[in-house]
């Protein structure tokens, strides 16, 4: 199994169990150590202070100290609905860039398919690429 079916299987893995019915949403991130991370967005009562469901797994890469080569952002509406793959937000996007334009995301598409793609290709001109060559 290669590293993007793996990083689907551990994402829809997690939705499962953390949300057995109903709605559910999970992200795995890969390093380049091969660590694959996973995390869920925290459940808040205020909407203004939620997070994306991305972040843990950010942050558990900055923790240990290992960069972040591709992720993957899982949901479905309810339990009986199939498992969508959503492409990361632009802040979600602006927090893979500290690894540089090639970390892979996947990508949200109309055809269900698994695919991965760049960065540099997501946000073909970003900022980013102004201060730093990667």
């Amino acid at each position: 199994m290669n590293i993007e079916d793996k990083l689907y299987e551990a994402a829809v893995s997690l939705i499962r169990s953390r949300y057995p019915s109903g709605w559910g949403g999970a992200a795995a991130m890969y390093t380049d150590r091969g660590s694959i991370l996973t995390s869920i967005a925290p459940e808040v009562i205020n909407a203004s202070s939620e997070l994306c469901i991305e972040t843990g797994a950010i942050c558990e890469a900055h923790k240990i100290n290992e960069q972040v080569t591709h992720s993957i952002c899982v949901v479905r509406d309810n339990d009986s609905s199939s498992f969508r793959v959503l492409t990361p937000c632009g802040i979600c996007q602006e927090r893979l860039f500290y690894w540089g334009r090639k970390v892979k995301a996947a990508i949200s598409n109309d055809n269900g398919e698994l695919v991965f793609k760049e960065l540099s290709e997501i946000q073909p001109y970003h900022w980013y690429s102004t201060f730093k060559e990667t």
